[in-house]
């Protein structure tokens, strides 16, 4: 067997971007198949590469829509992958529940545990617990809940189809607002709502982290630099014994209250700290999409 490119599988809970993920990577040149028996993917993989010169990898998706007995025996199959030679990596979708369910709502889905006498949020909280085991061996756990469906696809493209830097781990430096909830595709998490807020100042209230008005107010401030300072050592010193083992992507979370100045600044700092040492670096700020424009 003559191992692919990459063989990704996506995985996850009904609504939270799966069949997104899927036909982004089906149009970033990978074979891809939804809904696939676990049990047959060593055959998917054996077929594909038998003639091919074309695909640049394989992408499956696997869920709730799978045997119980399929579930339970992916963690073997994944080994057996692995063992053949098979660079397998494993993507996990997620929402809230409260987010999920208003997708249902919105588009009329039947969730496929779903039966006459079970409700939306049992069967969603059923198949949570169905897919632990797959949860549990993801190399990338994503956070769908406040992402758009264009930020999903950014993300597939940089994170999952980049051709760059294969070899090295896939840092993520996010901001976020506590008060929208934690992120929980998180490795790392720093609460920086004790520092100075730009907020309470007036002139600086509608502008951003990555405002040069906002950045003079913050990197002055000793507190700030101190926290800078702390995180940055900390990133440095840990990242390197994750990524000895061969972990592929890891998420550096820096929240404040809102999401919009005090960790945006942070994220930006922190980011070109490690930029040098991780090439494959991605910036995201959650709570962009809820920003006011920018006074001029």
């Amino acid at each position: 067997m003559t191992a692919p490119t990459q063989l990704v599988i996506v995985t996850g809970r009904s609504g939270s971007g799966k069949s997104q993920v899927l036909n982004t990577l089906e149009d970033n040149g990978f074979y891809t198949v939804d809904n696939l028996p676990a049990s047959l993917i060593p055959d998917l993989v054996d077929k594909v590469n038998q003639n091919n010169d074309v695909f640049r990898g394989i992408a499956v998706g696997i869920d709730a829509r799978n045997s119980r007995t399929e579930i339970a025996r992916f963690g073997a199959i994944v080994e057996l992958l692995k063992e053949l030679g098979i660079q397998v990596r494993i993507v996990f979708l997620d929402a809230n529940t409260e987010v999920l369910m208003t997708r249902f709502s919105e588009t009329r889905r039947r969730h496929p545990l779903s039966g006459d006498s079970q409700a939306l949020r049992e069967s969603l909280q059923e198949e949570l617990t169905l897919l632990d085991q797959l949860s549990s061996l993801a190399d990338l756990r994503v956070d769908t809940s406040t992402t758009t469906v264009h930020e999903l696809r950014a993300l597939v493209k940089d994170k999952i189809a980049s051709d760059q830097h294969e070899s090295r781990l896939n840092l993520t430096l996010q901001s976020f607002g506590f008060k929208h909830g934690v992120p929980n595709d998180s490795d790392f998490v720093f609460d920086v709502r004790c520092l100075p807020n730009p907020h309470w100042d007036e002139k600086l209230r509608a502008f951003t982290g990555r405002d040069i008005q906002v950045v003079n107010f913050l990197k002055d401030e000793p507190m700030v630099k101190a926290m800078l300072e702390d995180i940055s050592h900390l990133a440095e010193r840990w990242i390197p014994e994750y990524e000895g083992e061969n972990r592929a992507y890891f998420t550096i979370s820096i929240g404040c209250t809102g999401g919009k100045h005090r960790s945006v600044y942070l994220a930006e700092a922190l980011a070109r700290r490690l930029l040098a040492q991780h090439p494959n670096l991605v910036v995201r700020h959650r709570e962009r999409h809820r920003w006011p424009a920018t006074p001029k």
